[in-house]
């Protein structure tokens, strides 16, 4: 089982059906040793032995060990692993999730081109298709509600090359049919790009559902601990390959090797940690939702929820993720003393680390006008709960808001 180096039981890029489990996909897959040691080791490296031939050489070959630039070895490790975890074909690891994002759409949109865009989307996805790209690149966005597939449907033209959305959306945690959205996209021949951040493999493989690409911030649950940034694209080697050639090497925005180490090692634990993530979920879900001091509580494993016979069917019983959106009966000050007296959550932006994370975020800004009546009303607080006993966190919720309403 001890994947050495030319070994293609986990090293290689052909990534077939396989027999082995998540587990054991997420402690083997992808790591290549070329000495004594049974673990990838870190390769600090920014330039590689060339072959005696060297003007025989692409010198922007991406799957070639020239320069960290194009590929490194700890960013080939990473995206072998990334892909065996996702079921695709290849994967492609760069500095950010963003810059993942960001390198799709820079690979296959250009001007003229028009994109459907999930009307509610992570902040810098909407700063993306609402500021930059139409105006720098005279690409046209239409943001829709990605629930009403009648919607999408009449949002496509000819011109319609992408369609976009998030599995469980950044932060009201409304749900996207995949299947339904990859038919509607292939039937007007675009892709369709599914950021699957909020639920990581083995909760859900978008791929299987037809997505042409996924996207995930590896900053978040595939890392796991707060310590490194990346993004990344999975899918088909066609279309992996282009986004290799045309936004990584030449733009730039490759994953450093030390962090692509850190994100490796830490998704080893990744079916363990979502586990206990996501049963703490439900367990603070439910003890948020039955106090009568909060306003609503938005996770797709309540029944209340608006998409939660979509989630049950669309994740298959393997959970429904580690975040939730509430909010308490009062103003922005009520929100800001109750994050105040939480003393084992932390306040901090971001999600999926070890620790419990949650942010309050106010009514005002231009994404609120697509967001629920009770977000418009009271503002959200964004929590990602983390790997603390469930006990501890729910006892941490109940003081802080018996300290707030005193």
């Amino acid at each position: 089982m001890n994947a050495q180096h030319g070994d293609t039981s986990f090293g290689d890029t052909s990534y077939g059906d396989t027999s082995y489990g998540d587990m054991t996909l997420s402690v083997h897959g992808g790591n290549d040793t070329a000495g004594p040691s049974i673990r990838t080791p870190i390769t600090m490296a920014n330039s590689y032995h060339l072959p005696p031939e060297p003007e025989k050489l692409d010198w922007s070959d991406p799957d070639h060990l020239i320069y960290t630039r194009n590929t490194g070895a700890n960013q080939v490790a990473l995206q072998r692993k990334l892909a065996l975890l996702e079921g695709g074909e290849d994967a492609l690891a760069l500095a950010s999730g963003v810059a993942a994002l960001h390198a799709v759409y820079f690979t296959f949109l250009a001007t003229g081109d028009h994109i459907i865009v999930s009307d509610t989307t992570y902040e810098a996805t909407w700063k993306l298709w609402t500021q930059l790209l139409p105006r720098k690149y005279g690409i046209e966005a239409t943001f829709v509600d990605i629930t009403d597939l009648d919607a999408v449907r009449a949002a496509v033209r000819p011109a319609t090359r992408m369609i976009t959305a998030e599995v469980i959306a950044n932060p009201t945690t409304k749900v996207a049919d995949v299947a339904a959205l990859a038919d509607i996209a292939h039937t007007a021949g675009a892709l369709l790009v599914i950021d699957s951040t909020f639920t990581p493999p083995p909760l859900y493989r978008p791929l299987a559902d037809g997505a042409d690409l996924v996207v995930h911030s590896l900053t978040k649950y595939i890392n796991g601990h707060g310590d490194a940034m990346g993004g990344a694209v999975i899918g088909a080697a066609e279309h992996v390959s282009k986004v290799k050639a045309e936004a990584m090497v030449d733009v730039g925005g490759v994953i450093s090797p030390f962090n692509a180490w850190l994100i490796s090692r830490g998704s080893i634990t990744l079916p363990l940690r979502l586990a206990q993530h996501q049963a703490s979920a439900m367990t603070l879900a439910r003890l948020l939702e039955a106090d009568d001091r909060i306003a609503y509580v938005c996770y797709p494993g309540l029944e209340s929820h608006p998409q939660h016979e979509l989630a049950a069917r669309q994740l298959g019983g393997r959970g429904f993720g580690g975040m939730m959106a509430f909010a308490l009966r009062g103003d922005p000050a009520t929100h800001n003393r109750f994050v105040s007296h939480l003393t084992v959550i932390t306040s901090a932006v971001s999600l999926g680390h070890d620790e419990s994370l949650i942010v309050h975020v106010g009514t005002e800004g231009p994404r609120v006008a697509a967001y629920p009546d009770g977000f418009r009303e009271f503002g959200h607080l964004r929590f990602s709960t983390g790997l603390e006993d469930a006990d501890d966190l729910a006892a941490d919720l109940r003081q802080a808001l018996d300290k707030t309403f005193g």
